[in-house]
């Protein structure tokens, strides 16, 4: 059976139990890039992001033998609320592996959704340390492997996506931004487009950090990324699966990579400017727009809002990754003179008045004339930045940019 077959069918499974979400034009949005934004809120989903679709599709079609033996999944967190929230519904046991770093608000909600029906295991640093785990507890307790994209059952579900965005909105749809992680969601909501809609463009969006699918469509050769920026993490995996590599390979128009720093900005306009929350991968799509915006001008364009699962303890580094790519964030290493007044001559002859400083570390040592201090700096306007570099270096501060020395500023700063 193709996959837009199984699409059809699993519209059917899912009839109950998943809501189809709304599809909204955005006017902010819309204004700025002089064409139709709409936006499919799958953030507004019962688990806060699609991935309940792929994952009750796929547990809810087992066998009466296959659910009595357990099920097992790797996660970063969104498809690990889907089968979580699949389980007790089903009232089936579950075991989910998800990275240490995995936000904490996504473990607690993976274990509400589940409750006495799931166990969390916290093991390793990415995805890919939870998949392997889970993979070896699958085949060495004969439990059944719930994949969180690399499946055709959970493509399916992720696919009727884009049936009810077609459902929704009977205009022609000229372009759809999809983001991508390990691909489910991409290859089944493609696989519907061609079909319904073979004159749509679908654009996939990756973090720029973890451009996995990208890499393989460019090689034409699936192989794993040796490292990625684990920030995104909703969509940040080393390798794809092998079904979704093959059809988005088919399927996908182009591909964006969308910097970490953009999304962190994108998240903060959204939340300030629509009362919207949502999580880095579900701001990719918003984030992408501009890359095409003279592409999309005068269009109907659809964004796949993918998940609101954000966790209030990471707004301080989604604000600083923000500044940082907005060139309002700046770190130096200076060498201070040790004499009084040092600090204020810096602060009233380099500083203009509307720039702050966030960061300052110095220890005094007084067999030295001079001392280091890392100095972080918040500017009003990007373009200051030249102007104090200039300012140090005439009044004689001796001084390293910590942005452009990323090993440095990872040891020190971050």
């Amino acid at each position: 059976m193709t996959i837009f077959k199984q699409v059809l069918v699993a519209k059917k499974q899912l009839d109950g139990v998943v809501s189809p979400t709304a599809l909204t034009q955005n006017l902010n949005l819309s204004e700025e890039f002089e064409s139709t934004i709409l936006l499919k809120r799958e953030d507004l989903q019962i688990v806060r992001s699609y991935k309940i679709r792929g994952a009750y599709n796929k547990i809810s079609s087992l066998t009466e033998q296959e659910k009595l033996q357990g099920v097992v999944c790797a996660s970063a967190g969104n498809h690990a609320q889907g089968v979580a929230y699949s389980c007790n519904l089903l009232k089936i046991n579950g075991k989910i592996y998800m990275p240490k770093t995995t936000p904490k608000q996504k473990v607690k909600q993976v274990q509400l959704f589940g409750k006495s029906f799931v166990e969390i295991v916290l093991i390793g640093d990415t995805f890919d340390d939870a998949y392997a785990k889970a993979a070896e507890d699958a085949t060495k307790n004969n439990k059944i492997f719930i994949h969180p994209f690399d499946d055709e059952k959970v493509i399916a579900g992720q696919g009727t996506v884009a049936l009810e965005i077609l459902e929704t909105y009977t205009s022609p749809i000229d372009y759809v931004f999809v983001p991508i992680g390990g691909g489910g969601l991409a290859a089944g909501l493609s696989e519907v487009f061609k079909e319904l809609s073979p004159n749509t463009k679908i654009i996939g969006v990756e973090p720029e950090g973890a451009p996995s699918m990208k890499t393989a469509i460019d090689k034409g050769d699936n192989i794993p990324l040796e490292t990625i920026d684990k920030f995104v993490d909703g969509a940040a995996v080393k390798q794809v699966g092998n079904i979704t590599f093959e059809i988005c390979q088919r399927n996908l128009d182009d591909i964006i990579l969308v910097p970490e720093g953009k999304v962190c900005t994108t998240i903060l306009r959204l939340y300030n400017e629509e009362a919207m929350v949502v999580e880095p991968a579900g701001a990719l799509t918003i984030a992408a727009l501009d890359f095409y915006k003279d592409k999309i001008k005068g269009k109907n364009v659809v964004c796949i809002v993918s998940g609101s699962n954000n966790d209030i303890e990471r707004t301080a580094e989604i604000k600083e990754r923000s500044l940082l790519y907005e060139g309002l964030m700046h770190y130096f290493m200076i060498q201070f003179p040790q004499r009084p007044g040092a600090l204020k001559e810096f602060v009233n002859e380099i500083l203009g008045s509307d720039d702050d400083i966030t960061y300052f570390q110095f220890t005094k040592k007084n067999s030295r004339e001079v001392g280091p201090a890392v100095v972080g700096l918040e500017l009003k306007n990007k373009n200051d930045i030249m102007s104090i570099k200039n300012k140090m270096t005439h009044k004689g501060f001796e001084f390293k940019y910590l942005n452009e020395k990323q090993d440095l500023f990872t040891q020190l700063i971050g």
